[in-house]
C-alpha cells in the first residue's frame, strides 16, 4: 500500500511543508476516527484538478466500519464525491442531510477541509456507519462533542499542533481512558476507565470537578512526577504534550497522560486528556534492565574465567621444555583467548549483538603479538564486518583466529616483509572474508581434504556445522596464500 508522502508527491502539487503538516495530522489519525466513531479518508487533490486521490484511512475501534475495502491510493474523479469537492471549493465542513446506502448500509457522509497556512491542501472524508446507531450515552456524547471540536480547529489550520509530539512509543489511545477538562483545567467528564486509573492513584470519589493538575499533585508525590510546569501545561489542558506520573508506592502505578487543547472557535475552551496505565509495561522494563545487566555480568565473569585458563595455559607453556607441546599449548591460549574477546565485547554492549570490526582488530593483535614471527607481521582490513549476532560472532572469532594463526605460522618461511590482509565484503545476508598472505603460498599438491592440520580441520568443521557456509583454499592476490569463507548472516 503506498505511503501517504508517496501519493502527495506522484499525484499532487503538494510542497514539503503541506505534506508535513498532513503527516502531523496523520499521528493522530486514529484517535480522531475513534472519537467520531467513523472511518476517515484523507482526500488529495490531484495535480491536473480533476478529482481527489485518497492518501490515508483509518478505520475506528469504538464503532463499526464504513468500508471494508482499502481506498488508499485510488482515484475520485470530480463529481463522485460532491461533499468532497464542495468543501475543498468552499473551505467549509460540509453534511450530507440523507445517508448514503452502501452495501445495505446507511453512511452519514461529512467532508472536512484541511486548512494550513490559510490554503485548504486536503479534505477528510468522514464516514459513519449508522446500523447500530443507538441513544447515544454520555461517554458516546463526550467522544463526539471533542471530534466536533477538533475537525473545527483542522478547518480552521488549528490542528494539528506543530512543534513537539509525543516522545511514548505507548501513547494513550481513546479507550484507555479519557478526560475533558474546561478552560480552568477543571474535570467536565472522565470516562469509567479514566475514573479507574486515577483511583489505582489512590483517588477515592470522582473526578468531576476536581482541577486535574491539583489533584495529581495530592495524589503522586514530588519525585513520581514531571516537573511543575510540565504537569500545569499537560494537566491544565493548555500544552499539546504528554507526561508520565506514578505513584509513590514502590512498583507502584505508572500513568502516561496526553493532553490535546481545544480552541474550536480560536480560543481555548478546554482540553481531552488521554490516560494510560503503563504500570505492566514499566515493571516488564525494569525486568529486562535487570536481565540486559545480569547477562552482561555474566559475559564479563566468563570473560574473566576464560583468561584464568589462559594464563594457566601459558604458565604451563613456559615449565614444558618439549617445542610442540609448547606450541599446542600457545594455540590454545590463542582460541580461548578469541571467545574471551567475545565475552569481553559482549559484557559492555547493550543486546546479543556486536561490532565485529573491533573483535577482528583485537584477534588480529592477540594472534601476531604471540609466536616465532611476533611483531615481524604487519596486518591490516579491507572492508566491515558489521554487527553480528553473538552466536555468530563468538563462532567467527575462533576461525578468524585459526585463519590468522595458520597463516603467521606456515606462511612466511624466510620472508621479512610479511603481511597479511583481512578482506571483508557483506552484501545483502552473505558475508565474505578472505585471508590473504604475501607468503610462500599453499605446497604443491596441497589437498584441503586429506590434511591432518588440527587448525584447517577447525576451520571447516565450525564454518560448515556452526556458521553453514563453507571454506575455500587458494592462491591470493599478494601471490601467497588465501582462505575464503562466506557465511550467511542475519
Amino acid at each position: 500500500m503506498p505511503s501517504l508522502s508517496s501519493i502527495a508527491r506522484r499525484h499532487t502539487d503538494l510542497d514539503d511543508d503541506d505534506i508535513t503538516w498532513l503527516q502531523l495530522l496523520q499521528a493522530d489519525w486514529q484517535i480522531i476516527a475513534d472519537l467520531s466513531f467513523a472511518d476517515l479518508i484523507m482526500w488529495l487533490p490531484d495535480r491536473q484538478g480533476n478529482g481527489f486521490w485518497a492518501g490515508d484511512q483509518r478505520r475506528p475501534t469504538t464503532g463499526p466500519t464504513a468500508y471494508v475495502d482499502d481506498l488508499v491510493g485510488t482515484f475520485a474523479p470530480t463529481g463522485r464525491r460532491p461533499l468532497v469537492d464542495q468543501s475543498y471549493a468552499s473551505g467549509r465542513i460540509v453534511r450530507e442531510g440523507d445517508p448514503e446506502w452502501r452495501d445495505d448500509v446507511p453512511v452519514r457522509v461529512e467532508a472536512i477541509p484541511v486548512r494550513r497556512a490559510g490554503r485548504v491542501i486536503a479534505v477528510i472524508g468522514r464516514n459513519t456507519n449508522l446500523l447500530g446507531v443507538r441513544t447515544p450515552s454520555r461517554l458516546e456524547i463526550s467522544y463526539l462533542q471533542t471530534a466536533a471540536d477538533l475537525t473545527q480547529m483542522i478547518a480552521a489550520g488549528h490542528f494539528p499542533a506543530p512543534g513537539q509530539r509525543s516522545d511514548h512509543a505507548d501513547s494513550p489511545r481513546v479507550g484507555d481512558g479519557f478526560v475533558r477538562v474546561d478552560a480552568d483545567g477543571r474535570v467536565v467528564y472522565a470516562s469509567p476507565n479514566a475514573l479507574s486509573v486515577y483511583r489505582r492513584l489512590g483517588l477515592t470519589g470522582d473526578l468531576a470537578g476536581h482541577a486535574l493538575a491539583d489533584l495529581t499533585r495530592e495524589l503522586v508525590p514530588p519525585r513520581k512526577r514531571p516537573d511543575e510546569e510540565t504537569l500545569s501545561a499537560v494537566l491544565g489542558g493548555r500544552a499539546h504534550r504528554d507526561a508520565e506520573v506514578g505513584s509513590g508506592v514502590p512498583d507502584g502505578v505508572a500513568l502516561i497522560m496526553r493532553a490535546i487543547p481545544l480552541r474550536p472557535q480560536g480560543e481555548h475552551i478546554g482540553a481531552v486528556i488521554l490516560l494510560r496505565d503503563v504500570t505492566d509495561l514499566r515493571r516488564r522494563d525494569r525486568e529486562l534492565v535487570t536481565k540486559d545487566a545480569t547477562i552482561r555480568e555474566i559475559h564479563h565473569r566468563v570473560k574473566n574465567n576464560l583468561q584464568t585458563v589462559a594464563a594457566l595455559l601459558r604458565l604451563q607453556a613456559r615449565r614444558i621444555e618439549s617445542p610442540e607441546a609448547t606450541e599446542a599449548l600457545e594455540e590454545a591460549v590463542r582460541r580461548v583467548g578469541s571467545i574471551a574477546i567475545v565475552h569481553d565485547i559482549l559484557s559492555q554492549a547493550v543486546g546479543e549483538s556486536v561490532e565485529f570490526d573491533d573483535i577482528a582488530d583485537r584477534l588480529t593483535k592477540l594472534v601476531t603479538e604471540v609466536g616465532a614471527l611476533a611483531g615481524a607481521v604487519r596486518v591490516s582490513r579491507e572492508g566491515e564486518f558489521g554487527v553480528l549476532p553473538s552466536e555468530q560472532a563468538t563462532t567467527l572469532a575462533m576461525v578468524l583466529t585459526e585463519l590468522l594463526q595458520n597463516a603467521v605460522e606456515h606462511g612466511f618461511a624466510g620472508r621479512a616483509d610479511a603481511a597479511i590482509v583481512v578482506r571483508v565484503r557483506r552484501s545483502g545476508q552473505v558475508l565474505d572474508v578472505s585471508v590473504d598472505d604475501n607468503g610462500t603460498g599453499l605446497p604443491d599438491g596441497f589437498d584441503p581434504d586429506a590434511t591432518t592440520s588440527l587448525g584447517l580441520s577447525i576451520v571447516r568443521t565450525l564454518v560448515e556445522s556452526e556458521l553453514a557456509g563453507h571454506l575455500t583454499l587458494g592462491r591470493s592476490p599478494e601471490g601467497g596464500a588465501s582462505a575464503s569463507i562466506s557465511v550467511p548472516v542475519d
